[in-house]
């Protein structure tokens, strides 16, 4: 099963149109759900900028997480403080936290692997659950595929933000670039002066009523519409 887990998982980092953090997060529980033998679901955490961002395989592991959060106690809280993987071979039989453990077994919980995966200054918590007993007891290789395909989704997703958040911005500049030209042929047109001196007058006003010298050139434009148009 781990051939598909990979498979998914790596599918994961191919980023398409209306990709997103959540989409990633929520294909990854999915994919471990799926391809994990022994795992009934799976959830995953990201934590950045003390904002976190919680996706999950089935609406029952929510209330785990958020119930383990109220408890401050629990192996995501543990993974989280320490960064390292926390086995849990049988909830409820471990004494590590006995409130999270009352928790999790009334929701049929009762195995867990949860796994910290640091990227780019972030951290995700990848939880996987069991009903049964045991069923993590080798992790090695799946602890490593996880942490490489994470890391390489998220960044992937991050570029992705990167890039049309670059290529919005530019529109923007272009478009402020194209009015602040066009109120320049207004100012020419009203008093005669030259291309440089128009900017000069639009960057005087603009700097003495404190507004960005686009935002001025959008107002005379609109202005100079507004007018011709009655």
């Amino acid at each position: 099963m781990i051939p598909i887990l990979a498979r998914d998982l790596a599918a994961l980092g191919r980023v398409t149109e209306g990709a997103s953090c959540e989409s990633v997060l929520r294909g990854v529980t999915e994919a471990i759900a799926r391809g994990v033998p022994g795992c009934a679901g799976g959830t995953a955490e990201l934590w950045q900028d003390e904002r976190v961002l919680l996706a999950a395989s089935h609406s029952e592991l929510i209330a785990v997480i958020d119930r383990e959060r109220d408890l401050r106690e629990g192996p995501s809280r543990d993974a989280l403080a320490t960064g390292r993987p926390v086995v849990a071979a049988d909830i409820m039989r471990d004494p590590r936290w006995p409130r999270y453990a009352a928790a999790a077994v009334r929701h049929g919980i009762r195995s867990a692997l949860v796994l910290p995966v640091r990227a780019d200054g972030a951290v995700v918590i990848v939880g996987l659950y069991g009903v049964r007993p045991g069923v993590f007891a080798d992790h090695e290789i799946l602890t490593d595929l996880l942490r490489e395909q994470v890391t390489v989704a998220l960044a992937n997703i991050w570029e992705f933000d990167d890039v049309l958040t670059g290529a919005a911005q530019l529109q923007e500049a272009m478009a402020g670039r194209a009015l602040i030209d066009q109120a320049k042929g207004i100012i020419m047109q009203a008093s005669g002066c030259s291309a440089e001196a128009a900017f000069d007058e639009l960057r005087r006003v603009s700097q003495h009523h404190q507004v960005k010298v686009a935002d001025l050139a959008k107002l005379l434009v609109t202005e100079h519409q507004q007018k011709n148009a009655k």
